[in-house]
């Protein structure tokens, strides 16, 4: 039985992170709390090991120094087995949905319950498997397409469907939105709060999405210099005197992603 952390708390804890390969030093000193119940949009410039420092947590990377603990338990040095009752209690969304291109999205929602689980009936696994599908909002005839019969955006959610199959408490999202147009991509977002609220889900969410930070991010971790600079709500990075959190806030596309946020909090008021 893992820790039970209360809302708030920290749900994964980094600190000292050291990534490198060959000669090039990717992250140096790192640190960052991730906190229960939130949904933290990650961003940094090209190189800044965004993707790095998710795999790094998820035991896909291994950290040249460093501790990483998710849940309250040390995640490195332990191998694939100590940390499976871990790895149950979150889901991942790699960029493109990284789905097998020769199941069903069905069977591939099914891939981490078999797992896990074995022994599941066929039809048990079908129902689960349609129940996943619908919350992402497919339709149920998605559950018999192959990803290639697929449009981008539904690509996406069924990425999601079964990045949610084992009912996790934690979700990585590695560049959600990319690739989508702008409805597309705001419906994601939707989706992913509303997830997020029902479920009680922790949100880690690498993006470049301006939109999505102002849509839906509780907190935005920022990454230069080989190391998180800065952590906090988009105000409170406004306020801070960095040269790329000023370029990336307040250039063209950031000024234009937080007059489209004022006017949906007007809209709604």
């Amino acid at each position: 039985m893992g820790l039970i952390l209360a809302k708030g708390d920290p749900v994964i804890e980094v600190r000292g992170l050291k990534n490198v390969f060959g000669e090039q030093v990717v992250h140096e000193g790192l640190d960052l709390d991730v906190r229960r119940g939130e949904i933290l949009g990650v961003v940094g410039g090209s190189g800044t090991g965004k993707s790095v420092l998710m795999r790094s947590i998820i035991g896909l990377q291994t950290p040249a120094e460093g501790e990483i603990q998710v849940f309250g338990e040390q995640m490195v040095g332990r191998d694939e087995e100590e940390a499976k009752h871990i790895r149950r209690r979150w889901g991942v969304l790699f960029q493109g949905g990284a789905l097998f291109s020769t199941l069903t999205v069905a069977e591939n929602v099914q891939v981490p319950i078999k797992e896990f689980f074995s022994g599941l009936d066929r039809q048990l696994l079908d129902e689960i498997a349609a129940y996943k599908i619908s919350m992402t909002g497919l339709p149920p005839l998605a559950a018999t397409r192959y990803p290639s019969e697929l449009s981008g955006g539904m690509r996406k959610r069924a990425g999601i469907a079964r990045a949610l199959a084992l009912d996790p408490e934690l979700l990585f999202l590695d560049e959600p939105t990319a690739g989508l147009d702008p409805i597309g991509a705001a419906a994601f977002d939707e989706l992913i709060g509303e997830l997020s609220h029902a479920l009680g889900l922790t949100v880690f969410l690498i993006t470049h999405d301006l939109d999505t930070l102002y849509a839906i991010c509780d907190r935005v971790a920022v990454l230069a210099d080989r190391k998180v600079v800065a952590v906090g709500t988009i105000p409170e990075l406004l306020a801070l005197d960095h040269e790329w959190i000023q370029e990336y806030f307040r250039g063209p596309r950031g000024r234009a992603a937080a007059a489209g946020a004022h006017e949906e909090q007007e809209a709604g008021a």
